[in-house]
């Protein structure tokens, strides 16, 4: 199962029960937030690691980038599009 599949059942996990959701957003709290977010994860059974969360963000942006506009390095990213932890996290406040 790749990083984006497990993310999206996750998300879905923490949207239908509370428990889950508040684990998840008290990550935010915590002095290192992305290595408590992952240590949830595998806890709740999926093999997440800091290192393969930061990786697929990197990459999806690239694979962004690489479709529009010619793949230029002219396109600006915006801040925090690349960040999967982040984006996570919006995806479950309420």
């Amino acid at each position: 199962m790749d990083i984006i599949t497990m993310l999206d059942e996750l998300q879905h996990k923490a949207l239908h029960t509370l428990d889950i959701r508040n684990r998840f957003l008290n990550t935010r709290h915590e002095k290192e937030p992305l290595s408590a977010f992952c240590n949830i994860c595998r806890d709740m059974g999926y093999e997440i690691y800091e290192m393969d969360l930061i990786c697929a963000g990197e990459e999806f942006h690239a694979a962004m980038k690489r479709s529009t506009n010619g793949g230029g390095e002219n396109s600006p990213m915006l801040a925090g599009e690349d960040d999967f932890y982040e984006l996570f996290m919006a995806s479950i406040e309420c």
